[in-house]
């Protein structure tokens, strides 16, 4: 399953999987745990394909982020809890992302990033690479 079926719901933890649109909205059910929903037009939704973290050069879409952190844990779970303290976030967070914007990347931020990977890696949602073509990452 793709990052453009998975959704971020304002005021809702976890995530979601979009499973049907409906007139007023769509369905959607929970990754946690497996409980469905209605959800409104008026809800504050984000995909999480469309999502990306501010570098400071460019913004990285969130799946090249995932792509990252896959590969420095070897495919599994992180290895901080997202409970972490803010310290120990932002130290993981530069190891994963050494040129992200420390300005404009909050501690919630990561957070979120890290506590979104780990549940798409338990539900078996490990495939981040791009649609169209395979990522080819220069090595420095």
């Amino acid at each position: 399953m793709s990052l453009d079926k998975i959704l971020s719901i304002t005021g809702k933890p976890g995530l979601y999987k979009l499973i049907t649109q409906t007139r007023s909205g769509f369905v959607a059910e929970s990754l946690l745990d497996r409980k469905k929903i209605t959800v409104g037009l008026r809800n504050n939704v984000s995909v999480l394909s469309e999502i990306a973290i501010y570098t400071l050069e460019e913004e990285l879409p969130l799946r090249e982020v995932f792509l990252k952190i896959q590969v420095k844990e070897k495919g599994g779970k992180t290895s901080i809890p997202h409970k972490s303290d803010k310290i120990k976030l932002e130290e993981y967070f530069f190891e994963v992302l050494p040129d992200y914007d420390e300005d404009r990347v909050y501690a919630s931020d990561i957070k979120k990033v890290v506590q979104w990977y780990n549940i798409l890696q338990e539900n078996g949602i490990t495939d981040f690479s791009g649609n169209d073509e395979e990522e080819n990452s220069e090595e420095e």
